[in-house]
């Protein structure tokens, strides 16, 4: 693939949180950190998501008492999965994978820091209706074509790849860039539903 200068990488919450050791670890989720690294020396544009949540955040299941982490309620917005608690705001799990390499991001997109709502894609939280802003600077940048990696394949790179797709943008996920939580088949789930919205799913950016 010729990468052109209206490309972006999306690089999505690699986290020390979502890596082997976090709070809500990925099996294998630092294996993305070289993968991304080598892709983000490629491209003139980046951009990274972060969870940012407040303590005491309404996903996390320790705001629900009884409720056990993985399981699920219903929210004003939809359905919730809960979650162990995790990517606090400036805490030591929020932070970036130490290896992964930032400096070349021009924008950090964090999300999730509203406290009634959970956010998984980089575009809207999960209401599907309030925007992180992304698509408008994405939109002003002239940037047209998105290639994303990161944590998790099945919840936020899928959300992410699912809402660039609704908002118009070319849009590409290199699998060996991420990894999957993959709770009850979400796996095979997302993979079906990016390709159906017309998300290329690739093995390798060559």
């Amino acid at each position: 693939m010729k990468i052109a200068p209206d490309d972006l990488l999306l690089v999505i919450d690699v986290q020390n949180d979502f890596c082997p050791g976090g709070a809500l670890a990925v099996a294998d989720g630092d294996a993305v950190v070289p993968v991304v690294n080598r892709l983000a020396g490629r491209f003139d544009h980046v951009v990274l998501t972060q969870d940012w949540h407040p303590a005491g955040h309404s996903s996390f299941a320790t705001s629900h008492p009884g409720a056990t982490p993985f399981s699920e309620i219903a929210m004003p917005y939809g359905p919730q999965t809960l979650w162990p608690d995790h990517c606090i705001q400036g805490s030591a799990g929020a932070a970036f994978h130490p290896d992964l390499a930032t400096e070349r991001a021009e924008l950090v997109i964090r999300k999730g820091f509203r406290s009634a709502i959970d956010s998984y894609s980089a575009f809207f939280e999960n209401d599907r209706k309030t925007p992180t802003g992304l698509a408008g600077y994405l939109r002003e940048r002239g940037l047209r074509r998105i290639v994303m990696a990161g944590l998790a394949t099945d919840y936020c790179v899928q959300y992410s790849a699912l809402d660039a797709r609704r908002l118009g943008f070319e849009t590409i996920v290199v699998l060996s860039g991420c990894r999957a939580i993959d709770l009850g088949g979400s796996l095979a789930v997302a993979t079906a539903a990016m390709r159906a919205a017309g998300v290329e799913l690739v093995e390798e950016l060559v």
